[in-house]
């Protein structure tokens, strides 16, 4: 890391292994933050002949000596958090003390869940939701109705807002979906219970945050989704409910843009999508199911095959350019070993007209069809290669025509699942 803060974001549709790349840094990183979306998220990391699969919990918590914070910018499911927590203990990874959980960050709650089920099912053009309540809480905090961990150590003022809010979706549920009532005191004892629990974690993360910062401990911030699923930036309506780029980190951690310093960028040597949405480059063929096989591309999260396609310059360089990125991490290269070629998306075909930018509204972008760079394959096994001079000349040609089209240099590639199979420039 250049700085003492640094951020890993994803430059395409989530999905780009950004859990493997924040576990890899976090071994030079005294604090790693979490700092927008929930467990929606489900970052991967393999150690060793383990595999871990956290959703709220930061990668870097299986790093001894490295404290991880859930910032006021994640919405929180504690039963999810604390199910996670028990995962990791059994496999013998230390939490306890290097978890910081803000009292600022809204609490996940049970009628979070239950709308965001039924509004996806019975939904005639499909967001593809994970159905983890992620949109109903952000919806409740934008409307100033949600619940913070703080508010769930008033029990008073817990229960007054909680029993107005139930009353609420009650009228929702009966009303949209002939869904039975839910009880408000069944639910304040069941939270009451959890907070209990989680209270160990709560503190103040703002503070802890920008004083890791001010006394120069080494800050990573990690990002969930990716820069194409952002709130404001990305493919609208089908995104994520939060800004899930490095615009984010300042309102999601509460620390000012120029205590931030570089900004990595994680792409796919390829491009995938999961649920709903345009997807320019997409392969819904043979070549797109082999893809999908050899990546082994299923959500983390929710297991659902991923759409796959060619890397897209287009999508990934507007992500570029709101992020700031200043270092790429190309991951999963080896799964493109032994293609006889391979295709980038240099600009799209609008109209009969020639597209560089990404359209604003998904309807033109779903008319956008792809303008393809052609690249020799190699036949070759890159997931053995530790040096960048390592890998095969054609490799080694794709990924530096990547670097010119972006304007960013590559510092790191993956060629596997394993922290080893990795190669740093």
């Amino acid at each position: 890391m250049k700085a003492n803060t640094s951020c890993v974001v994803g430059v395409q549709w989530g999905d780009e292994g950004k859990g493997k790349i924040v576990d890899l840094l976090s071994k030079e990183a005294d604090v790693v933050v979490r700092f927008q979306g929930g467990g929606n998220a489900g970052h991967t990391v393999v150690n060793g002949k383990e595999k871990f699969v956290l959703h709220l919990i930061p990668s870097g918590i299986l790093h001894k000596g490295t404290t991880c914070v859930i910032a006021n910018g994640v919405v929180v499911d504690l039963v999810q958090l604390l199910e996670e927590i028990r995962d990791l203990r059994k496999r013998g990874v230390e939490v306890g003390r290097n978890l910081i959980l803000s009292e600022r960050a809204h609490v996940v709650m049970p009628y979070h869940k239950q709308l965001d089920a039924l509004s996806e099912k019975s939904s005639d053009k499909k967001i593809g939701t994970t159905q983890r309540g992620i949109g109903p809480c952000y919806a409740d905090k934008a409307a100033r109705k949600g619940i913070r961990i703080a508010d769930l150590y008033s029990p008073a003022v817990f229960m007054e807002r909680l029993g107005a809010l139930v009353s609420e979706k009650n009228k929702i549920l009966r009303a949209l979906y002939d869904a039975p009532p839910l009880e408000a005191d069944r639910i304040w004892m069941e939270y009451r219970k959890l907070a209990d629990e989680v209270e160990p974690f709560v503190g103040d993360a703002t503070t802890y945050v920008n004083g890791a910062i001010d006394g120069g401990r080494r800050v990573l911030f990690e990002g969930a989704q990716g820069s194409l699923l952002d709130i404001d930036f990305g493919t609208y309506p089908y995104v994520t409910s939060s800004n899930s780029d490095a615009c984010g980190i300042s309102a999601g951690a509460g620390v000012p843009p120029k205590k931030v310093g570089t900004i990595i960028g994680i792409a796919k040597a390829y491009c995938t999508r999961v649920g709903e949405g345009p997807f320019p480059t997409e392969l819904a063929n043979a070549l797109g199911e082999k893809i999908r096989e050899i990546g082994r591309e299923f959500g983390a999260t929710t297991g659902r095959p991923r759409r796959c396609g060619w890397f897209d310059i287009v999508a990934s360089r507007h992500a570029v350019m709101i992020n700031g990125i200043d270092e790429l991490a190309i991951t999963k290269l080896d799964v493109l070993d032994g293609l006889p070629e391979l295709q980038v998306c240099t600009a799209y075909e609008l109209d009969g007209e020639r597209v560089d930018r990404i359209p604003v509204d998904v309807e033109t972008l779903a008319r956008c069809r792809p303008v393809y760079r052609t690249f020799p394959g190699w036949k070759a096994d890159t997931s053995k290669a530790r040096k960048f001079d390592a890998l095969p000349k054609e490799a080694k040609a794709y990924l530096k025509f990547l670097e010119k089209e972006l304007k960013v240099r590559v510092t790191i590639v993956s060629v596997g699942t394993e922290r080893m199979k990795t190669i740093f420039r």
